[in-house]
């Protein structure tokens, strides 16, 4: 039997204590958060009511009725956990959820095995821990002695309760009460007020106009649902505050967690042991965790070399260790000038990171950092640091010279193909056939700097490709990456960005492991997602092209919930995630079913499985079994070590290859010892063959999801159904920047590929509306999240349909609405009303300024009626012709001017339907107020509404407008004569179907012609 200590409070130190019934003090009852009394007492005093791990508010009563029992042995409680083996300390984080869920799962599933194979694989790694641990420990303890002074090592081994509270690396800042329950209030007013708007629409037809009475109905109820889906996942927003300089700095960390089997309530607990220690001392190395970094890029002619250039550099000279980043560069496009452009950002890094370094300068991207327009020499004390600059500016120039010299050599292709320097073929000549290449240019055996220092690794990868093989495109190039990288260095956190978006804070990092590696936080983090940050954006962002209301309102409401969604670069994910793991809090659970099947509670009597499931149940066991097995590895050679990888499911998961199965083993990374290093680049070579997933769960269970051109979206909903959450990180100054499209076609053409990919999310298995139900870990507004997500781009049948309906009421004098009593005034104003303040509110507590809520607005109607409504149509013939359109974009010069490429205007079809709409409700205004001169005073009240209605719509087009005239009214011909064309045949049949005179009127006229003797 086993009695459990009590639990010590992550801020003070001391017990949390026990209630009055002898259960354990438990503050927050979503995550267990180890947190005593008079702790808690503090942060309500202090305002802050809101769980410290999970974001979610404590309960107001939760203070009452508790008193608080100290153990007898405080001080050497942990000594005596640590050395007494039938005392296995119970972690606080598991008390209230593993418990119940785990002893769930054995009576659900009936799986005593499971407890066999944990205590049989913690027996073997015990005794063979045992004898390294006492030798290590006796050599340590010599070494540690002679170093440290004694003072010093007494003061580590018993820590005051002051330095404990300081441990924190990162808090969550609700926003303040006042703030958000007004804007909750209103949102509450706003729901009644709708009810009571649609009972009333609903109630009052219009028989005169009853078709176009319908078609406005269902849009609205249309639109309501999409802002229910859009607003309420913002309803508890939340902001964080890290703490960088605490990562150097002593602080609470819990050892490497084990397991043990408690036969009182046959439950699994978590033994790990609190203890303090330094991430970075000086003189020795440093703990914190290696980071991969991952840059994609594809087509050198279109991604400029030298903007990929930048990212690198910027990479290599990052605010970190430099033996823990590693940067991988996937050109999938095999292209020779990748290659080469690589090996001169290789040669130029060596003068550029010891300069970034010695004068910490910001941004560390020497294309960005050169343009800035201020003074330089402010703050910087360094006499040298002029003359440097200069040189290192001169140096750059040169640079961009022969970086340029290459681009101008790559725009002809030989017929032979190209050749590299000694004289071989290039490798990559045929870029659909073509074999796998890697070569490390920089690391710990490559070019140093100028001043002898290491530098970071840096590899360029390119998978191979062959007729007949589905790449899919850039999730295959990244999982490429995620098994080169596992060969080689293997980090256990993994940083992706695209090629044009630059480090542009040097300690972005070191922001991120504030989360990841925070042990109460952390374990639980997939991954870290920074917002997306642009340069080159005009002052006015006529397109909505930083996208600061998703950015700024809705990831934050996100991070209130379950974390905010994947956005596909500026992300630190944990490795772990990405191999299809669930977090270490979540118990273990059969996986997900395909087909939506819905579990309300468990059953003793199994319910019928589908064969699919069943396989897929025994699959998931099957795995599970493997993982403890291979718990023992070391304790074969390398023929039985690869006998027994290829005996289990690992190969059918993870794919042919031991030593990247055996690197998924290793939680907290790095190479195993195992391996010959000699091998390590022929294996790397191997994992990305065009064949290595064949048969494998890549990008259905593990890694980038394949089934969507949007693959960022659909990988961080995967990780959120396990059970993982996700961080959103704002430091004051951006972690990343990039570079967005301002001009109007290749804006539209962006949001269609995002818009497409959520149509086809939307029509695959892992659509949020069923996937994962059965599973329960996803909760419900991040459900919600994640639907609004897929089916916003079929909010644009509807947006066309309510856009034309003000043409056609012009046209044909009829209205969508009856005459208002003073009921249905109050009714439609106290609507417009709740709609200003629920956005004037948001803007309160966000700090989003009202432009960009309007750009936002505007662009939204653009892209609805463009874009999103070329998705839907586009997505259904891929779905069921399998038709895959593309809508080509025919580029002009840019104009050697600020912002020229704003004002270019690019053919394209996306530009028809907007532009059809404009002209429509143009002439619908010309012809309302024609009709009301021929009709006289009584015609002008009915007017207004209807010429509001389509001023509504005019203005939300406004910006297209702009930027179909470009700078000088030049609109293609082309794109006139459509929208001409469609709008007057549109006119042209609605003045015949309904034509201004009334049907009596025309039939008496008809009967007086006949009555005439012609």
């Amino acid at each position: 039997m086993m009695e459990s200590k009590s639990p010590v409070c992550n801020t003070c130190g001391e017990d949390i204590g026990v209630k009055p019934n002898g259960e354990f003090f438990v503050a927050c009852h979503e995550c267990s958060f180890p947190i005593c009394k008079a702790c808690l007492e503090y942060e309500f005093k202090e305002g802050r009511r809101i769980c410290l791990r999970c974001g979610n508010p404590y309960d107001e009563n939760v203070l009452d009725d508790v008193e608080t029992k100290t153990s007898k042995n405080q001080s050497t409680s942990a000594t005596h956990i640590n050395n007494t083996p039938q005392d296995s300390g119970i972690h606080a984080r598991h008390i209230s959820t593993v418990s119940t869920i785990d002893s769930e799962l054995n009576d659900e599933y009936g799986n005593p095995i499971w407890k066999n194979r944990v205590e049989s694989w913690k027996d073997k790694k015990d005794k063979k821990s045992k004898k390294k641990k006492k030798d290590a420990k006796a050599t340590k303890a010599e070494e540690h002695e002679a170093q440290v002074p004694p003072q010093q090592h007494m003061e580590e081994m018993q820590p005051n309760t002051e330095a404990a509270a300081t441990d924190v690396l990162s808090v969550v800042i609700p926003v303040p009460r006042t703030k958000i329950t007004a804007y909750r209030i209103v949102i509450i007013m706003r729901l009644i007020i709708l009810a009571l708007f649609f009972n009333y629409r609903i109630t009052h037809p219009v028989d005169s106009a009853y078709g176009l009475w319908l078609t406005s109905v269902i849009c609205e109820i249309w639109f309501a649902v999409s802002w229910v889906l859009d607003q309420f996942p913002k309803w508890s927003p939340i902001n964080r505050e890290t703490y960088i300089d605490r990562l150097s700095a002593r602080y609470r960390v819990f050892s490497e967690p084990s397991v043990a089997y408690s036969a009182r309530n046959s439950t699994y607990l978590d033994k790990s042991l609190s203890k303090l220690c330094r991430f970075e001392r000086e003189g020795e190395p440093s703990q914190l965790a290696a980071v991969d970094f991952f840059v994609s890029t594809v087509d050198p002619l279109k991604e400029p070399p030298l903007i990929t250039a930048n990212t690198v550099l910027s990479i290599l000279a990052l605010d970190y260790p430099v033996d823990k980043v590693s940067c991988y560069v996937s050109d999938d496009g095999a292209a020779m000038l990748s290659f080469e452009s690589l090996v001169e950002t290789a040669d130029f890094a060596r003068k550029w990171v010891p300069f970034c370094k010695k004068y910490s300068i910001e941004p560390r991207a020497p294309e960005f950092y050169f343009s800035l327009k201020i003074d330089y020499l402010r703050d910087k004390v360094q006499p040298s640091f002029v003359k440097e600059r200069r040189a290192m500016k001169r140096d750059y120039e040169e640079f961009k010279i022969r970086m340029n010299a290459l681009v101008a050599k790559a725009q002809k292709t030989p017929e032979e193909g190209w050749t590299m320097q000694d004289g071989t073929s290039w490798p990559g000549n045929n870029t659909r056939d073509h074999p796998g290449m890697i070569q490390v240019f920089l690391g710990y055996s490559g070019a140093r700097d100028i001043e002898g220092n290491e530098l970071p690794r840096l590899v360029y990868v390119s998978r191979e490709k062959r007729p007949g093989y589905q790449h899919h495109k850039k999730a295959g190039a990244e999982n490429a990456l995620v098994r080169v990288s596992a060969v080689l260095t293997n980090a256990p956190f993994i940083l992706n960005l695209d090629c044009d978006h630059y480090v542009n804070n040097s300690k972005a990092v070191r922001e991120a492991m504030c989360f990841l590696m925070d042990p109460v936080v952390g374990p639980d983090v997939c991954y870290v997602q920074f917002p997306q940050r642009f340069d080159g954006i005009d002052k006015s962002d006529r397109y909505a092209n930083r996208n600061i209301v998703f950015f700024d309102v809705n990831m934050r409401g996100l991070d209130g919930i379950q974390g905010p969604v994947y956005v596909g670069t500026g992300t630190v994910f944990r490795r772990q995630a990405l191999y299809g793991y669930s977090p270490p809090s979540k118990p273990r659970m059969l996986p997900q079913s395909s087909s939506s099947s819905f579990c309300c509670c468990p059953s003793k009597k199994k319910p019928t499985q589908d064969p699919s499931e069943i396989y897929k149940d025994a699959k998931r066991e099957e795995l599970d079994a493997a993982i403890f097995n291979l718990g023992d590895l070391d304790n074969y050679d390398e023929y039985e070590r690869s006998m027994l990888i290829s005996q289990t499911s690992f190969e059918k998961t993870f794919g042919l290859s031991a030593v990247f199965i055996e690197s998924t083993l290793m939680e907290n990374g790095g190479v195993p010892d195992s391996v010959n290093p000699s091998t390590l680049i022929k294996e790397a070579i191997h994992v990305i063959s065009c064949g290595y997933e064949e048969k494998t769960e890549w990008g259905k269970e593990i890694g980038w999801i394949y089934g969507s051109i949007t693959e960022d979206i659909l990988t961080g909903f995967k990780m959120h159904c396990r059970g993982w959450r996700s961080i959103y990180c704002m430091p004051l100054r951006p972690a990343f920047k990039g570079s967005a499209p301002i001009n109007l076609s290749d804006r539209l053409h962006q949001v269609l590929r995002w818009a497409l990919g959520s149509v086809e999310i939307f029509l695959s298995r892992h659509c949020p509306l069923w996937y994962g139900c059965s599973g329960g870990r996803l909760k419900w507004l991040q459900r919600m999240a994640y639907v609004n997500t897929i089916v916003y781009p079929f909010t644009s049948l509807p947006l066309v349909a309510y856009c034309t309906l003000p043409a056609i009421c012009l046209l044909t004098g009829k209205f969508i609405i009856p005459t208002l009593s003073n009921l249905a005034s109050m009714l439609f104003l106290g609507l417009f009303i709740s709609i200003i303040l629920t956005s004037v509110l948001e803007l309160r507590w966000s700090g989003v300024s009202i432009e960009d809520l309007w750009r936002n607005e505007q662009f939204w109607v653009i892209g609805g009626v463009s874009a999103h409504l070329f998705a839907v149509f586009q997505g259904f013939l891929k779905m069921l012709a399998g038709l895959d359109t593309n809508f080509t974009v025919t580029s002009k010069t840019a104009e050697d001017l600020e912002f020229g490429e704003l004002y270019i205007v690019k053919w394209t079809t996306l530009l028809i339907p907007p532009t059809t709409l404009l002209i429509v409700n143009l002439v619908g205004v010309v012809a309302g107020f024609s009709d009301a001169l021929n009709k006289g005073y009584e015609a002008w009240g009915p007017l207004f509404g209807k010429i509001f209605f389509a001023f509504w719509v005019v203005l939300h087009l406004y910006p297209f407008l702009k930027g179909l005239m470009g700078r000088q009214n030049r609109t293609p011909t082309i794109v006139i004569l459509w929208s001409i064309l469609l709008a007057s045949v549109f006119s042209l049949v609605w003045v015949r179907i309904n034509p201004f005179v009334s049907k009596t009127d025309t039939t008496s006229l008809s009967q007086n012609c006949l009555l005439i003797d012609c």
